[in-house]
């Protein structure tokens, strides 16, 4: 195989090929799945499966249900691929790697877990966005099958903050959840200038800078918040 295999004029179109790979190639392929399969596990059990029994409706919960279950099952995708191409189970799930900081955020109400379907799932559809053309097509292959999910992810977010901020109270809840958790979000981008990220484009990999996809992310998530539900977006620092 040519060094030319890893750009996206040369797509890598199976695990076989992948294996034949430039040693730089795979290691980047391998980070990028490893972190989404750490993610996807870390998400679902700290965010996803805990909302359910904050939900407050049967529908919400089955809904709720619903979402957890997409998002463990994202994990088992990418925790299939990421066996498939030589990454230990060990490091496939939290622990040796750490989650993302988003993670961190104490989950404590119903509004709260809307507001982080509405902002991170908005987040995480750009990634996946970022994935679509990935000149490794398993891992592209992947992506297409986890976009209409995250969609959905993001749409229950969506509906179910409008339904909320249809009284005060409620619009007042959203609200302070938007100031507690969105500025987290911003860094789910990853650093400006990034090495790791230049690798993955010039290798075709990712098509996007962190920082156009944080710009792009700041643009989408204050006409949702500021043009559709009429609350207020904080100010955060871009990550640097």
């Amino acid at each position: 195989m040519t060094a030319s295999v890893g750009t996206a004029a040369s797509p890598v179109k199976s695990v076989a090929e992948f294996a034949a790979a430039p040693a730089e190639y795979q290691e980047a392929v391998r980070k990028i799945v490893r972190s989404h399969s750490v993610n996807e596990l870390y998400g679902a059990q700290v965010f996803d499966e805990a909302a359910i029994a904050l939900a407050p409706t049967p529908h919400a919960k089955w809904l709720t249900c619903r979402i957890a279950m997409e998002e463990y099952g994202h994990h088992v995708r990418f925790r299939a691929l990421g066996e498939e191409i030589g990454i230990p189970a060990a490091q496939l799930v939290p622990g040796e790697k750490r989650p993302l900081s988003i993670f961190a955020f104490p989950l404590k109400s119903w509004e709260q877990f809307c507001v982080i379907k509405l902002l991170a799932d908005l987040a995480e559809i750009l990634q996946v966005e970022d994935l679509l053309e990935c000149s490794f097509h398993p891992l592209r292959n992947l992506a297409r099958m986890t976009m209409p999910e995250e969609r959905f992810h993001a749409q229950f977010g969506r509906d179910f903050c409008t339904e909320i901020c249809a009284t005060p109270e409620g619009r007042a809840a959203v609200q302070d959840a938007i100031f507690r958790y969105f500025p987290l979000l911003p860094s789910f981008f990853g650093a400006s200038h990034s090495k790791n990220n230049a690798t993955f484009r010039r290798l075709g990999i990712k098509q996007r800078s962190n920082e156009a996809m944080r710009a792009d992310y700041l643009a989408r998530a204050r006409a949702l918040v500021e043009g559709e539900l009429e609350l207020r977006l904080p100010e955060v620092g871009e990550a640097v």
